[in-house]
């Protein structure tokens, strides 16, 4: 798969600062991406510049990690980074001191999770986030759609084989990542909630209502959405906040990054039993609101939601290089023009209104609002 664009991103992070992070979900093409790095700059690197901390013997050679770091040149790779979170005022000491190092950090958690690197490594690192494959990458939507983007899951042979993979996963990910984290929670409970949350993809999100439903109090589920967010499960759209007369919805959405999980959760295993689910249409939703989130290259604090208490509402607000975007999500053949558009339009100002579709064709509605087939607008 051409991921030769990240590869462009690395270089030029490098030219800036001498730490570059990719971060992203565990088995979602971090390492195969380093070694495609390394092949293009180095063509190899030395065994011992090379650490994986999944490895015993690794974790062994990092028990001194000054006397093993110091010593070597030009480009270190430290995978699984996250598993020695104290190797950062470390790095940051050697970068000060030898000119020549330069390190690529891969880990699978976000920066917030992962606290020392942010806070030691303030102007001397740069943080990439890579995700599953992309549809730019695949060219192939109702397979993305379906299994997700996890490249094992999204190469498997059959449908069959890329559920039970997604299961493994779930399951792997449950019982030995988040402990890894050094986060101290019951696998089956973490299974409940997220099982839950996905019968609230794409909904906003109520912490006292899921626990509830769950026996939890509002800072348990809290706790762990915080948990699923920041290991690149979920993600937070955040309420947008306009100056107008009208109450507006202040509680952010929450939906499923890879919609391949998603669906294990739902028991969705092939496109039948997708198209005939009732989450169908908030699966399509979230399956688009990502795509669109990723090929504008959105971070946070460029996209939202918006919402009033009167119900008019805007799936997606990109607000990036002085532009507002709309975005509404439909899953239908025969997208029109609702109230709700033409009030998110006035309150918002919005330089530019999309409804993303399922189809192909791309249209004109009205004066700056589009119909637009997603595979078109991500082409």
């Amino acid at each position: 798969m051409d991921r030769k664009h990240y590869i462009k991103r690395i270089q030029k992070a490098f030219k800036i600062h001498p730490i570059v992070a990719l971060l992203g979900p565990r088995q979602c093409g971090k390492t195969t991406l380093a070694h495609d790095y390394i092949h293009h700059e180095y063509r190899s690197i030395k065994t011992r510049n090379y650490f994986d901390l999944e490895k015993n013997t690794d974790l062994a050679r990092l028990a001194h990690p000054q006397l093993a770091l110091e010593p070597l040149k030009e480009l270190i790779v430290i995978d699984e980074i996250q598993r020695i979170p104290e190797l950062f005022p470390v790095i940051r000491v050697l970068v000060d001191q030898v000119k020549t190092q330069r390190y690529l950090i891969l880990g699978s958690a976000s920066r917030d999770l992962i606290r020392q690197s942010s806070e030691t490594l303030a102007g001397r690192i740069q943080y990439i986030e890579t995700t599953p494959f992309s549809y730019e990458e695949t060219h192939r939507i109702d397979r993305l759609w379906l299994r997700g983007g996890f490249p094992l899951s999204y190469l498997s042979q059959t449908d069959e084989d890329s559920y039970v993979w997604r299961r493994e996963y779930t399951q792997t990910f449950l019982e030995r990542d988040i402990p890894n984290l050094g986060i101290r929670i019951s696998p089956p409970e973490l299974r409940r909630f997220w099982r839950m949350i996905a019968h609230h993809h794409g909904n906003i999100f109520n912490a006292s209502e899921i626990g509830k439903s769950l026996g939890l109090n509002h800072k348990t589920i809290r706790h762990y959405t915080d948990i699923l967010v920041g290991t690149f499960m979920l993600r937070e759209v955040p309420a947008w906040f306009e100056n107008i007369s009208k109450r507006q919805v202040k509680s952010p959405k929450i939906y499923f990054r890879d919609s391949g999980i998603l669906h294990y959760l739902l028991n969705i295993l092939n496109d039948d039993s997708l198209h005939h689910h009732p989450k169908l249409g908030s699966s399509w939703e979230g399956f688009a609101l990502e795509s669109i989130i990723r090929h504008h290259e959105a971070s946070d604090g460029e996209y939202y939601f918006w919402g009033t208490q009167g119900h008019a509402e805007l799936d997606l607000l990109i607000i990036k290089n002085g532009k507002r975007l709309g975005f509404e999500f439909k899953y239908t053949d025969t997208p029109k023009i609702t109230k709700s558009m033409t009030i998110a339009m006035e309150n918002l100002k919005l330089d530019k209104l999309f409804i993303i579709f399922p189809g192909k064709e791309s249209f004109s509605l009205a004066t700056h609002i589009d119909a637009v087939g997603l595979e078109n607008y991500l082409t």
